[in-house]
């Protein structure tokens, strides 16, 4: 649901399988203003998941959302 939300905000120019949370960390790392806006607000509200956003863009780049022999 996150993904398909994300894209739909993005009219599509979301990268395939990342979530909210991971494109605003690639978004604050690469100095977007929405990206350091909302990666702060993400992770204080999911604070008791420490360092949220990141793990999620890390996660997204390893594809491990898919199981192993799609990766």
């Amino acid at each position: 649901l996150d993904q398909f939300v994300f894209s739909i905000i993005t009219l599509g120019g979301s990268y395939p399988m990342e979530t909210i949370s991971a494109a605003m960390w690639r978004l604050e790392r690469n100095r977007k203003l929405v990206g350091i806006i909302f990666r702060p607000v993400i992770d204080t509200l999911l604070w008791f998941d420490k360092d949220h956003c990141r793990v999620s863009y890390e996660n997204t780049k390893l594809n491990i959302y898919l199981p192993p022999e799609e990766r």
